[in-house]
């Protein structure tokens, strides 16, 4: 546990004053992640700005620092039977708070329990002139203006150096429970919205290889009267199902295939493309491995009411985010330009332009 602010200032000082890039860098477990990171950059590293700053089960309140390895903030909400309900992927032990928000990762539980960028309350954040501000608060109303302290999911580190986080966290539902059963592709994302519509506790709904998973929590009574009149066998090893899905560990995720990711419209029919499909977040979230040309599956996310990404594989030098209108693109360039006005956060990891 340290807090290494100071040092950060004073290599993000001296970064501007030399003219020096710098790739941000936490525990390194995402750094698949975006376009390839500039080589002529330094590295500013935060794996050593750690701890729990504050913790208030009660009020159910955390902050911590950036670098602070996403396991030891479940453990030791899991001592107070508390949890971060937006199920934050871990690519290894090293995982980090800052990262997940960076990068905007959230698990199954998402269409539910709502994003990482849903659940913070506030940040501290070291802009491009060296200055640590301070953004948000420990409350969810607390929002005057921009809301700088979301605006940083998926910023990918191109907007400053999230150096603090604050979020909300939840009790741990008192039961799971997971059914299973035989579907085909094409039936499956009817079926699957069908069930997400009902008023029921279900916190979990994912395709693969052939079979529906539909995951219930909440309270025991709740839980065991929709797992009764819903159809499906009970999985005895579903937790461990959800937690492979989460962290990305299933076997669909093996490979060195080119992994891509569609968020779209959850009731939009699937893109006709030969290859493996994991359907995810009630049919919003979709993920297909292959080589394909981006140009023609962005076309095909548009049409789905969405935009597709390459997640992971692939050229990494070339875009892997989906193309951006003008005057989003503008308005990105503005953003970059107020908090970082000499470039030096991350270069072209989300965009070559950005």
């Amino acid at each position: 546990m340290a807090d290494i602010s100071q040092t950060l200032i004073e290599q993000v000082l001296q970064a501007r004053q030399t003219g020096q890039k710098l790739n941000i860098e936490g525990g390194g477990t995402k750094a698949f992640m975006g376009r390839a990171a500039d080589t002529d950059a330094g590295t500013l590293k935060l794996d050593e700005h750690t701890g729990i700053v504050e913790y208030h089960p009660v009020e159910l309140i955390l902050t911590a620092r950036a670098g602070t390895p996403l396991a030891e903030i479940e453990a030791t909400l899991a001592e107070e039977g508390q949890c971060l309900h937006f199920e934050p992927p871990r690519f290894g032990e090293n995982s980090t708070l800052g990262g997940t928000l960076a990068c905007n990762l959230s698990g199954p539980a998402r269409p539910w329990s709502g994003s990482v960028r849903d659940q913070v309350l506030g940040i501290r954040l070291l802009n491009g002139r060296g200055e640590h501000l301070r953004f948000g608060g420990q409350v969810m109303k607390n929002v005057a203006g921009y809301d700088t302290s979301r605006l940083q999911a998926g910023a990918m580190g191109t907007l400053g150096v999230i150096t603090e986080v604050s979020l909300k966290v939840m009790p741990r539902p008192a039961m799971s429970v997971t059914l299973v059963q035989d579907m085909a592709l094409d039936d499956v994302i009817h079926y699957m919205n069908s069930r997400a519509k009902e008023p029921k506790p279900i916190t979990g709904a994912a395709w693969v290889d052939g079979k529906v998973y539909l995951r219930l929590a909440g309270a025991k009574s709740a839980v065991e009267a929709t797992a009764e009149k819903w159809s499906g066998e009970v999985m005895e090893q579903g937790g461990q199902f959800w937690q492979q899905l989460q962290h990305m560990q299933h076997d669909f995720f093996a490979g060195d295939e080119p992994l891509w990711r569609f968020s779209v419209g959850s009731t939009a029919e699937n893109p006709e493309l030969d290859g493996p499909w994991l359907i995810d977040w009630a049919g919003s979230q979709r993920w297909y491995r292959g080589d394909a040309d981006m140009a023609k599956l962005e076309t095909m996310a548009q049409l789905a009411g969405g935009q597709v990404s390459l997640f992971r594989g692939g050229d990494r030098k070339d875009e892997v985010m989906h193309h951006q209108p003008r005057a989003l693109k503008e308005i990105q360039q503005r953003l970059k330009k107020s908090f970082d006005p000499d470039g030096i956060f991350n270069p072209g990891r989300l965009y070559s332009w950005l």
